[in-house]
């Protein structure tokens, strides 16, 4: 049918058309298309879509971007002449996508109006600001001794099963009422893994804030590759509209395990354990798209919380070092106190943050100053006291209070405290208002003196001898 607005014209028309010479394991190779580049979309002629990745003398590798059982060698191959993109915006939240954005939750496809590239650069140094403001994560030995600012990268790193997703859901239910908007991208999960963090969102109401972007372990290798990119790409919209956004990666050992399958089928040349030389591009190049933006550039925040696997606790290992070099610092879990029950089993020893003690709030800084010092001193002098020793009073109450402050420290999972239950623990410890109390008691009486405090309506400004008076009556202290 011809339409009279534009009338059909005669012409030379002049298209690339190449087609496939070989296909397996996700990976198809093309012959023809001289003019396509990196990243590049290409159509197949069953309606299956591909992505360039890499350029060879003769022939180009592609990633199906498709289950379709439909591609076979000989068919024909074009241009899409765009690059891949993922729909962005409001309507995402509470939603549960795929790498592309097709919804993986049954209900209809959101409408969206606003598309963001999977790859872009990161913002130049002119555009960003000072990491300033923290982010709390709700977890006690996290926020007083291991703060995390917006904007920072901080890499949550162990031995499976331990509890490193457990702190990152927790983190991601804490923002609820802050203005945080939160990204969770779970690559080569399985499926009961994906089901039971999105049911714990759900019950949390943290849903209504969350997107979550899903490659479950049985999905194409381009796929769990894509999965970081796209989350990343829904946050950096946001962040560019002036927003705070979280964006947990869970975890990079999977992705990293992706590219190193991807590389491999292409026949790329491994190096260190068979992954490829750029693998530290791959993930740098994600992970320095987190940043604070200037308020000339929007002003918003990507904050990090990238997810890594060990082996046998080995942090020389070839991805852990690479994403130690490259985040401003590590929450490092710990099997040994995980099978001793301390949970969360971080190591505080193990674990620093760079720059999020520059963000904390300076009567939680004040408070926690002395706090991670004497802790380390009590692990020393409890390892010196086992050989049966004698000890001296002095050191026998440094071993109680030490003894006291590893109960206080313990915290059950999806249970995160507020900013100001985090203060009242430091205040109401390091002034002694606990010494009276024994450790196997020291649970019970912070839940009271806790589920007490919100009837004060105690700011993080309120004076500090307004929070003692008020922990004092909490705790019956008298000084």
């Amino acid at each position: 049918m011809v339409n009279a607005d534009k009338p059909y014209r005669f012409g030379l028309r002049l298209s690339e058309r190449g087609c496939v010479a070989g296909i397996g394991d996700g990976i198809a190779w093309i012959r023809g298309l001289p003019t396509a580049r990196l990243d590049e979309l290409i159509g197949f002629d069953d309606g299956s879509t591909g992505l360039v990745f890499q350029l060879g003398k003769e022939v180009l590798g592609a990633i199906l971007l498709s289950q379709s059982r439909g591609v076979t060698a000989g068919m024909s191959v074009q241009h899409i002449g765009r690059k891949l993109e993922i729909g962005v915006g409001d309507v995402l939240l509470g939603r549960v996508v795929d790498p592309l954005g097709n919804p993986l939750d049954g209900l209809p496809p959101p409408e969206l109006r606003q598309f963001h590239a999977l790859e872009a650069a990161a913002p130049p140094i002119i555009e960003r600001d000072f990491v300033k403001e923290p982010l709390y994560t709700g977890c006690k030995i996290v926020d007083a001794l291991i703060p995390i600012g917006k904007g920072q990268r901080q890499l949550i790193i162990g031995d499976d099963g331990i509890g490193k997703s457990a702190l990152a859901l927790d983190a991601v239910i804490n923002q609820r009422g802050r203005n945080v908007l939160c990204v969770m991208v779970m690559i080569g999960q399985p499926r009961s893994s994906v089901a039971g963090t999105i049911e714990a969102l759900r019950l949390a109401g943290a849903l209504e804030y969350t997107v979550v972007v899903v490659a479950e372990a049985n999905a194409l290798p381009g796929f769990r590759y894509l999965a970081p990119f796209a989350g990343c790409a829904i946050a950096e919209h946001w962040m560019r509209m002036g927003r705070d956004t979280l964006v947990i990666y869970d975890d990079l050992t999977r992705h990293a395990q992706s590219y190193r399958e991807l590389s491999l089928l292409l026949q790329r040349p491994p190096g260190r354990e068979a992954y490829p030389g750029d693998i530290f591009y791959l993930h740098s190049r994600l992970l320095e798209r987190s940043t604070v933006l200037a308020l000339e550039y929007g002003g918003g925040s990507m904050t990090a919380l990238p997810i890594i696997e060990t082996r046998q606790g080995e942090l020389s290992a070839y991805i852990p070092t690479n994403l130690i070099s490259i985040t401003d610092g590590q929450i490092y879990f710990e099997s040994k106190l995980f099978a001793a029950g301390m949970l969360p089993a971080i190591d505080i020893g193990r674990s620093v943050s760079r720059i999020g003690g520059k963000a904390q709030h300076p009567a939680i800084k004040t408070a926690a100053a002395h706090i991670r010092l004497d802790y380390l001193q009590f692990l020393e002098l409890e390892l010196f006291a086992r050989f049966g020793t004698r000890l001296e009073a002095g050191v026998e109450e440094k071993l109680q209070r030490g003894r006291l402050l590893r109960e206080i420290l313990k915290q059950d999972r999806l249970q995160p405290l507020s900013e100001q239950a985090q203060l009242a623990w430091l205040l109401a410890y390091g002034e002694g208002m606990l010494t009276h109390v024994a450790p196997d008691q020291a649970a019970g009486v912070l839940a009271r003196m806790l589920t007490q405090l919100p009837a004060y309506d105690l700011k993080l400004d309120t004076p500090r001898q307004q929070w003692l008076d008020v922990l004092g009556q909490l705790l019956d202290y008298q000084p």
